[in-house]
């Protein structure tokens, strides 16, 4: 999880703090027109382990270029219960699946969706991070 993390976003182990994982693997198979050519015949999806991350960092050290291919352009606070409609389609259940069972290391105000300051004491707003 620490090497994804820092690859994508940047942040070291000391950035964050884990609050929780999923169980067990999560998995969702990317439509084919989703595919690259060349990967259609061998790539279908992924199966990944979410977890639960309260960032103790600051912003600032969030880095989306920290390798030579960036996966991401953008990044922002979100909400914990991020309305599944902003999410791609063919992830909408994972996204389902793992903020559901990961709800319960929110703090009360979150599972009831309050939200707390990204800089308070709180894990809000969650930022979920997952592991291919």
């Amino acid at each position: 999880m620490y090497r994804e993390l820092h690859e994508e976003i940047g942040l070291l182990p000391e950035h964050v703090y884990i609050l929780g994982r999923t169980k067990d693997w999560l998995r969702y198979e990317v439509p084919t027109h989703w595919v690259r050519r060349e990967w259609r015949g061998s790539y279908r999806g992924q199966k990944q382990i979410w977890f639960l991350l309260r960032l103790v960092g600051r912003d600032c050290d969030v880095s989306l270029r920290s390798c030579d291919h960036p996966e991401f352009d953008a990044w922002r606070w979100n909400t914990y219960w991020v309305s599944l409609d902003a999410v791609i389609e063919f992830k909408r259940r994972v996204y389902e699946q793992a903020l559901n069972e990961l709800a319960r290391f929110l703090n009360s105000d979150h599972r009831r969706g309050r939200h707390a300051s990204p800089h308070g004491q709180d894990p809000a707003p969650a930022e979920i991070v997952n592991e291919e």
